[in-house]
Formats: structure tokens, C-alpha cells, sequence
């Protein structure tokens, strides 16, 4: 699937692309538990765009800039107005 043709509240995204930034990454508590988690926001680019893609904990470590990463299973979201993918329980990240 092309980045262009992604829009909020897609399921089952299948998305090839490559890392074109990664942004320091934060942490986050979470709602429900006594935990913290670690996130991070990457912009990922095909020919078609990018969009931003959120990753989580140890996803972080396997993405570098200039990495191709493949989002099978991925979803996608608006946060403060913008469209970022997301892997999700669901789906997998593989680099490749």
C-alpha cells in the first residue's frame, strides 16, 4: 500500500517504506497500569509521501535512518491533527 492512499482509521495496513528521520524518543505512563513506557516517532517515506510512524519500547532499537521497514497488520491514527501509523499488538515490524 502506498502512503499516499493511508487515512485515519485504516486497519490491516501493509506499508513498505524507508526511514527518513527519528526523533529522540520519551517516556510515557501508562493509563491503566503503574508502568512506563518507552516511544518514539519516526517519518517513514515511500514515492507516493510520508507519514509518521510510532514505535514503542524495543521496536525503537531495531530502527535506524535509512533503514527499509516493512509494517504488516498496522493501523492508522490522528493525534493533535495528524495521521501517524502505528504497529499495534497486532501487527510486526521487520527491517529490511
Amino acid at each position: 500500500m502506498d502512503i499516499s492512499d493511508l487515512r485515519d482509521g485504516m486497519k490491516r495496513v501493509n506499508v513498505v517504506a524507508k526511514v527518513v528521520e527519528k526523533n529522540e524518543s520519551r517516556q510515557v505512563n501508562s493509563k491503566y497500569k503503574d508502568e512506563t513506557y518507552t516511544v518514539a516517532d519516526f517519518i517513514i517515506a515511500d514515492n507516493t509521501g510520508s507519514i509518521k510512524l510510532t514505535l514503542w519500547n524495543e521496536q525503537i532499537d531495531q530502527v535506524e535512518v535509512n533503514n527499509t521497514v516493512k509494517i504488516d497488520n498496522g493501523y492508522v491514527t490522528s493525534f493533535r491533527g495528524e495521521i501517524q501509523l502505528n504497529v499495534g499488538k497486532y501487527g510486526t515490524l521487520s527491517v529490511e
